[in-house]
């Protein structure tokens, strides 16, 4: 999910919330069809480690793509992008990221 290069596109010294960040960052890669609709994200603690943030903060980032309709998580499954026209709305509406 981060930079091929293995970076991190998380910036703490940037004047916004991290899970923000992460959130936005997930939400571009959607929208560059990186992540296609009905594809599984990592786990949490995966997520956590690749974008080298806390838990915490990857569920955040989750919950608030989750509100912008791009993510849905079905318990015990994992989370997966969202499909449809919907999906295709909101990642317009917010600029894709």
């Amino acid at each position: 999910m981060a930079d091929p290069q293995g970076a991190s596109p998380v910036d703490p010294a940037r004047a916004a919330y991290v899970y923000m960040q992460v959130a936005d960052h997930i939400a571009a890669r959607i929208a560059a069809g990186d992540l296609r609709p009905g594809a599984r994200l990592p786990g949490e603690r995966d997520l956590g480690a690749e974008y080298g943030v806390a838990i915490g903060t990857t569920r955040r980032a989750i919950r608030e793509l989750r509100d912008r309709g791009l993510l849905l998580t079905l318990p015990a499954k994992g989370t997966f992008v969202r499909g449809g026209a919907a999906a295709r709305r909101v990642t317009a509406r917010t600029g894709g990221g």
